[in-house]
């Protein structure tokens, strides 16, 4: 017996809608035939290698700088920043934001299914305003509002990130999910899916992109926010910047600002690579059952 996914992309495939879809996915497929040593060149030539060389450079070999940035700052001793390895501190930027969005993608994700079922649909409204207030709070606001109930660290860091990824998700994810066609729904009920199985064998994959493009967004921008979490205690990137900035040592503010936007590059375009492989597969799939 053929998987669910195969059959519904199969009639997908042979309604007028999925002519347009199966097309961008044949565009997006070509990759898929080309030589290896074609796509071995092409690896070399990708940008999240050399970005993320370059991150992972300046972020284990910071001391390399010493030279060039006592000759840019002659009266700023020390120029590297010490209190805590870099290493460290990204570590810890890192778990931070990864416990943030995975709240969120989880949160996010789950509100979106609900109130895209029958269920659920009159508290789309209010879903969506408490998202939007969520994310028009400043995060400063919010550790401000959090310090005092959960105290200083990290707590009130996740507890930002988490409120501010919230809308991008939800929205994306509710876009996702109502943009599959209702003939699609309709067929597999007619295959005899239950409402649990068209949600996970049909409708998640199907929307999978447009998530994942919240998603990229959400983390993105947790990546470059949570650097405020060292204003109440939280190990960042954004440690040495506002050390840098309370000492008046402009060193310290450029190596944690290059560090946070290679993170967030580097980020972004691993995001952009998985959404570029989801959109293959998709169009592979079709591609196979076409033939």
């Amino acid at each position: 017996m053929k998987p669910w996914w195969q059959v519904h992309l199969l009639w997908y495939h042979r309604s007028e809608t999925c002519a347009l879809i199966s097309g961008y996915g044949h565009e997006q497929g070509l990759g898929a035939a080309l030589p290896v040593g074609m796509k071995g060149a092409g690896s070399l030539a990708s940008p999240v290698l050399w970005v993320g060389l370059l991150f992972a450079a300046l972020l284990f070999r910071t001391e390399a700088l010493r030279p060039a940035l006592q000759w840019a700052f002659p009266g700023v001793e020390p120029v590297i920043y010490q209190r805590s390895s870099f290493p460290a501190l990204f570590l810890s930027h890192f778990t931070l934001v990864a416990v943030a969005s995975l709240a969120a993608i989880s949160v996010g994700v789950a509100l979106a299914v609900f109130v895209t079922r029958p269920i659920g649909q009159d508290f789309r409204t209010m879903v969506n305003a408490l998202a939007t207030v969520g994310q028009s709070l400043p995060p400063a606001a919010v550790l401000a509002i959090a310090v005092p109930a959960v105290g200083f660290g990290s707590r009130p860091t996740i507890l930002a990130l988490f409120l501010y990824g919230l809308l991008p998700i939800i929205e994306n994810a509710i876009a996702g999910l109502e943009g599959v066609p209702g003939a699609v729904r309709e067929a597999a009920a007619g295959l005899g899916l239950s409402p649990w199985q068209q949600l996970r064998e049909v409708e998640l994959p199907l929307a999978a992109p447009v998530i994942l493009s919240g998603i990229r967004v959400s983390v993105t921008i947790a990546i470059g926010t949570a650097t405020i979490g060292s204003t109440v205690g939280a190990l960042t990137l954004g440690t040495p910047i506002f050390n840098g900035l309370v000492a008046d040592k402009l060193p310290f503010v450029i190596e944690g600002a290059v560090l946070v936007a290679l993170f967030a590059i580097v980020t972004d375009l691993c995001f952009s690579a998985l959404d570029r492989r989801l959109r293959r597969e998709h169009g592979q799939a079709v591609s196979e059952r076409n033939r």
